[in-house]
């Protein structure tokens, strides 16, 4: 009979506050600050990861918020010419009755 190993689950604090102490582990290695914090050494590296791409600047050099933001706009003013050309078709439909 095998036995199955419980997954540990770790809140967004917990992982930010080990990634912190990985940055500033100073001459310990990554398998030392995640044995002192009773992990696996592999979890640090995909929250590391993780956390890399999140941050990550996309194409044009913006972080993901702004984007997130300009995007945002962007829609909002497509949806305007949108709304404007639907109008403008209505018009023209009426106008040709």
């Amino acid at each position: 009979m095998t036995k199955t190993k419980k997954r540990n689950r770790y809140t967004e604090q917990f992982k930010a506050e080990a990634l912190r102490a990985m940055d500033a582990r100073g001459n310990r290695t990554i398998a030392d600050v995640a044995k002192s914090l009773g992990i696996a050494e592999q979890a640090l590296h995909s929250w590391k990861s993780r956390a890399k791409t999140l941050a990550s600047t996309s194409d044009r050099g913006e972080s993901v918020e702004e984007e997130v933001r300009r995007l945002r706009r962007e829609l909002a003013d497509v949806k305007k010419d949108r709304d404007i050309l639907v109008k403008s078709i209505a018009v023209f439909v009426r106008e040709r009755k």
